[in-house]
């Protein structure tokens, strides 16, 4: 999925599905969810919050968009336009089942 960019003053009352409205006087996008179920995402521009990266033809957003308390838990990446999306986690799956040899069993390695 491609999404379309608009820079915009104000979001506008009615999103359209695949386009995100940006606005950089208020540093804030908002998009309908990537996976259909309509739910708005907002995403503000912060040090803390996203990075929104434009190269005069594309926009990425950084980090990932985590929809977690949406129904749909959707979780994709916005990069050059484009939706790209991350694997849903089942239920069982979680860091402390995860062994030492894994990335995060490395990573949170306790000594």
């Amino acid at each position: 999925m491609i999404l379309v960019h608009k820079f915009v003053k104000s979001v506008p009352e009615t999103l359209e599905d695949g386009v995100i409205y940006i606005s950089v006087e208020y540093a804030t996008a908002i998009h309908k969810c990537c996976c259909g179920c309509g739910n708005e995402v907002v995403t503000p521009f912060s040090p803390t919050a996203w990075e929104l990266t434009f190269d005069g033809k594309t926009i990425s957003l950084y980090p990932s968009i985590g929809n977690w308390s949406f129904k749909c838990q959707s979780h994709y990446w916005v990069t050059k336009s484009k939706v790209e999306w991350v694997p849903k986690w089942e239920k069982k799956q979680n860091y402390k089942k995860k062994g030492r040899g894994s990335f995060f069993g490395r990573l949170f390695k306790r000594k």
